[in-house]
C-alpha cells in the first residue's frame, strides 16, 4: 500500500505577520486575519487603526468572531461567538504567491445591523474554484458602525461618522498591502455585496478616498438611496442616546457603557422607526461631508462617482422575504406601504402607486416597495454611472415550482446560492435541481468574468450581455431561461419619472 505524503500547510506571510490557513480541496482557505486593531474602549466609535504585528504563525483555521449584534433565528443562522474585536478577513484561493488572479471582495448585507462573513451561505470555496480570490471580512454594524455620533464630538471625545464604511476602506487597503501572497492581482479588485452589502458597494463608489482601491463593482439589490442628511442621522442618534438614558453632553459615557445595551437599544429605534417610519432605517451610510461628501446617486448622475465598470440589479419579488420573515425593515403590508408613499408627501411619490395596477391590494403593494427600495435606485443609478463608466443592469427572476407556486418568487437574496453556489435545503429547490445547477454556472461565470476584465460576457456564453444606457435599457433577465429585455416594466418606470428625489 502506498500512502501519500502529507501536503504541507499553507503559510503565507502579511505585513503584520505570517498566516497558517488549510488547504480545502481544490483551494485554500485563511481565516479570521486581523485587518485592524481590536476597536474597543477610546477606539470604540473611531476610525479603524493598523493591528499589531505579531512573531511566529498564527493559526487562520477559523472565523473571528462576528460583529455586536441581536441573535437571529433565521434561515440558514449559526451561532457565533460575537466580540467588539471582529475586525477580521477571510481568504478563499486557488492559488498562492504570484499568480496575478483577479480578486472579489464581498460585502455581506443584514439591513447594515445583522449578519457576518461566517455565514455558510458566504462560502467563498466554490468562486474561488473558478480562478478567482474572493476576500469575506466582518466590519462594525449597528450602533457600532452605522449610528452617527460624529456630530456630538468635543475637544477629545471624537465620535467618527461611517465607521462601518472606514472598516470597508481599510479592509481594501488590507487586500491592497497583502493580497499578492495569497495569489491575487491588487490591481483588479472588485468590491461586491448584497442588500446593504451592496449598499455600501454603491455608497463606495460615492467615496473619494476609495479611489484606486476597487476597479470593478457589483452591487446585488443595493438600496442605493439609503443614505441619509447629518441632520437625520442626528435625530436617529438622539433617540439612541434616549434609549439608552445618555444625555447628548455626555456622549462619552458611551465608550464605557455594556455592548449589549448598545445592541439592545439599537434594536429597539430601527423596529420604532420602521413602524412608524416605513422604508427607513437608522443605521445607513451618511453624507457627512467628508468621507461621503454627496449622495451616492447624485455624485453618479454627475460623473462625480467612481468611474469604474459596474454590474447592478435587483430580483424581481424583492419584498415578499420580509413579508415572510415579518421583518418591517421593508415595508411588506397594504397598510405600511401606504403609509410610506403618504409620508413622503411629495406630489411624485403620491402619484406612483397610479402605475400598479390593482394598487393598493397586497400584491401590487409589494411590488410597489420592491421598486421603491431596490428596483427604482439601481435603474438610475444605472442610468446615470452608464454616462461615464461601462454599466450592466440585471434582473434576477429565478423561482423553484414551488416558490413560483405559492406566490413567493424570486425573494431578496434568492440569487446568493448560485453566485457562491452554495447549496440550499431540498424541499425550496424541488422541481429545479438541474435548471438551478445550470443557473448558478452561468452567474458564476459572468461574475468571474467580469471581476476578470470589466466585462460580463464569457466567451461563448449567450445571449450576449449588452450595456445599459438610458435610451435603449437593455436589462439581462436571469431565468430558468436568461434573455435581455428592452425596459423591463417600462410603464411602471414611466410612473416614477426620473426624479430622483422622490423616495429620498
Amino acid at each position: 500500500m502506498v500512502v501519500e505524503a502529507a501536503r504541507p500547510e499553507p503559510v503565507v506571510t502579511t505585513v503584520h505577520g505570517a498566516v497558517r490557513g488549510e488547504r480545502r480541496g481544490e483551494t485554500f482557505a485563511f481565516k479570521g486575519i486581523p485587518y485592524a486593531a481590536p476597536p474597543v474602549g477610546p477606539l470604540r466609535f473611531r476610525a479603524p487603526v493598523e493591528p499589531e504585528s505579531w512573531h511566529g504563525v498564527r493559526d487562520a483555521t477559523e472565523f473571528g468572531p462576528i460583529a455586536p449584534q441581536p441573535i437571529q433565528s433565521y434561515l440558514g443562522s449559526h451561532p457565533r461567538p460575537m466580540s467588539e474585536d471582529c475586525l477580521s478577513v477571510n481568504v478563499f484561493t486557488p492559488e498562492l504567491g504570484g499568480a496575478g488572479l483577479p480578486v472579489m471582495v464581498w460585502v455581506h448585507g443584514g439591513a447594515y445591523h445583522l449578519g457576518s462573513s461566517a455565514d455558510p451561505m458566504y462560502d467563498g470555496s466554490r468562486l474561488a474554484e473558478r480562478g478567482v480570490v474572493v476576500v469575506t471580512f466582518n466590519h462594525r454594524i449597528g450602533p457600532l458602525g452605522y449610528i452617527d455620533l460624529s456630530s456630538f464630538s468635543r475637544g477629545d471625545e471624537v465620535f467618527e461618522s461611517n465607521v462601518g464604511q472606514r472598516d470597508q476602506l481599510a479592509v481594501l487597503a488590507w487586500v491592497r498591502d497583502n493580497i499578492r501572497g495569497f495569489g491575487g492581482d491588487a490591481d483588479r479588485v472588485t468590491l461586491f455585496g448584497e442588500s446593504s452589502g451592496a449598499g455600501a458597494v454603491t455608497t463606495m463608489l460615492a467615496t473619494p478616498s476609495a479611489g484606486g482601491l476597487l476597479h470593478a463593482a457589483i452591487a446585488q439589490s443595493s438600496p442605493v438611496g439609503s443614505v441619509y442628511t447629518q441632520q437625520t442621522a442626528r435625530r436617529a442618534a438622539e433617540r439612541f442616546l434616549q434609549r439608552l438614558d445618555v444625555a447628548p453632553d455626555q456622549v462619552h459615557r458611551l465608550r464605557r457603557l455594556p455592548v449589549g445595551a448598545l445592541v439592545e437599544a439599537c434594536t429597539q429605534l430601527i423596529a420604532e422607526t420602521s413602524t412608524i417610519e416605513p422604508g427607513t432605517i437608522p443605521v445607513a451610510p451618511v453624507v457627512d461631508g467628508d468621507l461621503v461628501p454627496e449622495y451616492p446617486l447624485t455624485a453618479i448622475a454627475r460623473g462625480d462617482a467612481l468611474r469604474i465598470p459596474l454590474v447592478i440589479g435587483s430580483n424581481r419579488d424583492e419584498a415578499m422575504l420580509f413579508r415572510l420573515l415579518r421583518s418591517p425593515i421593508v415595508p411588506n403590508s397594504s397598510t405600511a406601504v401606504q403609509l410610506m408613499v403618504e409620508r413622503l408627501g411629495t406630489p411624485e411619490a403620491l402619484a406612483v402607486p397610479s402605475g400598479y395596477r390593482g394598487y393598493p391590494r397586497l400584491r401590487s403593494a409589494l411590488r410597489l416597495s420592491t421598486d421603491a427600495a431596490f428596483r427604482m435606485p439601481s435603474v438610475w443609478a444605472a442610468s446615470g454611472h452608464s454616462r461615464f463608466a461601462p454599466t450592466w443592469l440585471y434582473e434576477f427572476d429565478f423561482a423553484p415550482p414551488l416558490l413560483r407556486a405559492t406566490g413567493i418568487g424570486a425573494v431578496h437574496g434568492a440569487e446568493l446560492p448560485h453566485v457562491f453556489g452554495t447549496p440550499v435545503p431540498r424541499l425550496l429547490s424541488l422541481g429545479a435541481e438541474s435548471s438551478g445547477r445550470r443557473l448558478t454556472e452561468r452567474v458564476q461565470s459572468r461574475w468571474t468574468t467580469f471581476a476578470s476584465i470589466g466585462d460580463p460576457n464569457p466567451a461563448g456564453l449567450d445571449p450576449y450581455w449588452p450595456r445599459y444606457d438610458p435610451e435603449r435599457r437593455l436589462t439581462y433577465v436571469f431565468g430558468a431561461r436568461d434573455r435581455v429585455v428592452a425596459d423591463p416594466h417600462g410603464d411602471v418606470r414611466r410612473a416614477w419619472g426620473e426624479s430622483i428625489i422622490a423616495f429620498r
